[in-house]
């Protein structure tokens, strides 16, 4: 039986599912019935207007960012799929601050919904630091659909590490 580590965090019930779906090979096409297509955000640039879009859609009076890639570095290992840094330096008497979001590689060949809400999360980390009610409202306020295409990364991630991703080329 298959360690389920993304969605440790839900009932016995859902686990359970996700495991007979998981033994029998069919959760890869669960995940294609919902979400057929990746997307075609390939680069940097793609990435950064792409979340530039959602971030002036949103959050046009919050802090600019500086930076939007994909970072080979970041890996499932790190526990995150984004990260966003904020970083100031004082520069004669004022002070610069940088936003920087930087999300998997691995996300490049995934659905567009389960892209869009990470960069959702991390883009709310910009006015929310804490995972608290307040970052969820935030993020549920820009992508209504947020925990949805948070269940369905995770049960693509368990594909993943079970070796049955539907979008491996």
């Amino acid at each position: 039986m298959q360690t389920l580590k993304y969605i440790s965090g839900y009932s016995p019930d859902i686990q359970r599912q996700v495991q007979q779906l998981l033994e029998s090979g069919k959760l890869g096409d669960v995940l294609l019935r919902r979400h057929p297509q990746v997307h075609e955000i390939r680069s940097d640039k793609a990435l950064y207007d792409y979340t530039q879009g959602i971030k002036n859609q949103f959050l046009r009076q919050s802090s600019p960012l500086s930076k939007v890639i994909f970072d080979d570095k970041i890996s499932i290992s790190h526990h995150a799929l984004g990260l966003h840094s904020y970083v100031s330096r004082v520069q004669g008497n004022k002070i610069k601050a940088k936003n920087e979001i930087r999300i998997s590689s691995r996300l490049k060949r995934v659905p567009e919904p389960l892209l869009r809400m990470v960069v959702v999360h991390e883009l709310a980390h910009l006015k929310e630091k804490d995972h608290n009610k307040a970052f969820y409202k935030l993020c549920t306020y820009m992508e209504p659909d947020y925990h949805q295409f948070e269940f369905d990364l995770r049960l693509l991630l368990t594909c993943i590490d079970a070796n049955q991703s539907p979008y491996s080329n």
